[in-house]
């Protein structure tokens, strides 16, 4: 398929409209108030993929508070959050919650209007900007609801992260930081992972940006996608739990036959392998380098470091995996609980506002592009086994 927003190479990674991971960082506009240290804002990447073209400081900070003007929602999805049970999965209720917002769709009216095709994108584009401004009160009532007392309080004279990170009620300003760079890395990784393509596929049926990319986030709800966060931080507490009842410390020698056990109950190693990687992610790379930077003697990184030594070397001897290497996931859960984001159920509806911003950047181009509805072949067992006997 086409996709502009970014490419993803199997030895370097990802880029971002051919910028990599570290070239962005070096080139995007950062927050310059308190605690700034130099991660990207998020609405600057916004920019590069909506445009191609790096944004200055300005621009950067006018999309700012573009998106904070942008930011009230519709009267009814708060009580409809408010009124979901605490249970209920927080991508669960991020889903419902976009789709109750569904009702200012700008693109949908425009169309129930008649508006001719070229101007679909215009609607499009006002769509995905609402989308991306309200997505982090949406995540934000979710989690204190669930986790707490339900109150959200924002502070609009930071940026969208910063203030993101004040709406789920965390005022550190290294965790800022953190989410700007987390926001950033998982934004786009081009159109065949499930939930841009998900958003892709919907949107192509001219179904709005709020109803796309709630598929989006159902597809990121699967345990082979987003939430494999989750399932790396549960491994890793599993090993521990094992090992310390057993008087025993957590090194190489452990960590290697708990992997073992893991992998000859059948079962897969977390936050390991990729698709189409075949080296180590660089969005792994770069919240090792943040870690070694602001928590380097946090004892949950060692032991993630511990596995990043041992771990490749186990699944090449295993010999059932293409990239025996890790991926984002393998680390992302350990920075949030160094902060207190102990919460593992919620990591996926984080992964599910960055998601937005590459999934739906792109959508706008669909339009723009006038791509059509897509409609792959499909073939039967029959079709398959006649194409066999023809060899």
């Amino acid at each position: 398929m086409l996709w502009e927003t970014s490419n993803l190479d199997s030895e370097e990674g990802i880029r971002f409209r051919g910028l990599t991971i570290p070239d962005c960082q070096k080139v995007l506009p950062t927050f310059a108030g308190p605690g700034g240290q130099g991660e990207p804002l998020l609405e600057s990447l916004i920019w590069l993929l909506l445009t191609s073209e790096v944004p200055t400081k300005e621009q950067a900070d006018s999309l700012t508070a573009e998106l904070h003007q942008r930011a009230k929602l519709p009267d009814n999805v708060i009580p409809l959050l408010n009124s979901l049970p605490k249970d209920m999965h927080p991508m669960t209720q991020f889903t419902i919650g976009l789709n109750a917002a569904q009702v200012q769709s700008k693109f949908s009216k425009a169309y129930g209007d008649g508006v001719h095709k070229s101007e679909y994108h215009k609607f499009v584009l006002e769509d995905i900007l609402d989308v991306f401004a309200i997505l982090p009160e949406i995540a934000a009532t979710i989690y204190r609801n669930v986790y707490f007392d339900g109150v959200v309080t924002k502070d609009t004279s930071l940026d969208y992260s910063g203030n993101f990170c004040r709406m789920l009620g965390y005022e550190d300003e290294s965790f800022n930081e953190l989410m700007r760079l987390y926001l950033c890395i998982h934004t786009d990784h081009e159109g065949g992972n499930a939930s841009a393509h998900a958003t892709h596929l919907v949107g192509s049926t001219l179904a709005d940006p709020y109803l796309s990319y709630a598929a989006g986030l159902n597809a990121l709800a699967g345990p082979l996608h987003g939430l494999a966060n989750q399932e790396v931080l549960k491994w890793i507490q599993q090993l521990s739990a094992k090992f310390e009842s057993e008087g025993k410390e957590i090194n190489a020698e452990t960590i290697t036959e708990f992997a073992w056990e893991t992998l000859d109950a059948g079962k897969v190693i977390p936050g390991y392998g990729h698709a189409v990687l075949r080296k180590t992610d660089p969005r792994y790379t770069c919240q090792r380098e943040f870690a070694m930077k602001h928590m380097p003697d946090d004892e949950l990184f060692k032991v993630v470091d511990t596995i990043y030594d041992v771990m490749p070397g186990i699944l090449l001897e295993h010999g059932k995996t293409a990239n025996p290497y890790p991926n984002v996931d393998s680390h992302s859960g350990v920075l949030l609980w160094h902060y207190g984001f102990t919460q593992f159920e919620y990591y996926t509806v984080l992964f599910g506002v960055s998601r937005a911003v590459g999934a739906l950047s792109q959508l706008y181009w669909d339009r723009a592009l006038g791509l059509p509805l897509e409609r792959p072949k499909s073939v039967t067992p029959e079709w398959l086994h006649a194409q066999v006997q023809k060899k």
